[in-house]
C-alpha cells in the first residue's frame, strides 16, 4: 500500500519514560522530514476538529547499542532518511542544545538512544534487518 516504510529504533536498555519520550522525538522528526506523509486533519461526528497525523504505519523497534549503530550504518549507506537521538540529547533542554550535543558525538561510534529511518520498504527492511519489535 506504501512505497516507503518508516521504523523507530529504541535502545532496550533505557526507562519507559525515556523509551518515549525518544519516540515522541524521532516521530517528530520523521513528520517534518516527511510532511507528505501527514494525513488530513479529523473531525469527529460534532464536528469539532482535531489535528492530523502521519498517514502511514510507524513501526517501533527495539535494540541494544550495537543494533542501533549498524541501522545507522546501513541507513547511511543506502541513503535513507535518519532522525537520530543520542544520550547526550536526555541532558539537554531545547533544540539548540540538542544540536550541540549531537555535534559533539564521534559520527563513527554514536552514543545512540534512538533513530528513525524512512525510506523505500526494501532499503528500510535492509538497515532494520535482525531488530525485534519493541515489547
Amino acid at each position: 500500500m506504501f512505497d516507503t516504510k518508516v521504523a523507530l529504533i529504541v535502545r532496550n536498555d533505557l526507562a519507559v519514560w525515556q523509551r518515549l519520550n525518544v519516540v515522541a522525538f524521532l516521530a517528530s522528526g520523521v513528520a517534518s522530514a516527511a510532511p507528505e506523509m501527514m494525513g488530513e486533519p479529523y473531525i469527529d461526528a460534532s464536528g469539532n476538529r482535531y489535528g492530523n497525523m502521519l498517514g502511514q504505519p510507524v513501526l517501533v523497534f527495539e535494540s541494544d547499542i550495537s543494533g542501533l549503530q549498524n541501522a545507522h550504518r546501513k541507513g547511511l549507506e543506502r541513503e535513507l532518511t535518519l532522525i537520530p537521538y543520542v544520550h547526550a540529547m536526555f541532558s539537554t533542554g531545547h533544540d539548540a542544545a540538542n544540536r550541540q550535543a549531537f555535534l559533539a558525538e564521534n559520527a563513527d561510534n554514536l552514543d545512540l538512544v534512538g533513530l528513525a529511518l524512512r525510506g523505500p520498504k526494501k532499503a528500510v527492511d535492509k538497515a532494520i534487518k535482525g531488530l525485534a519489535l519493541h515489547k
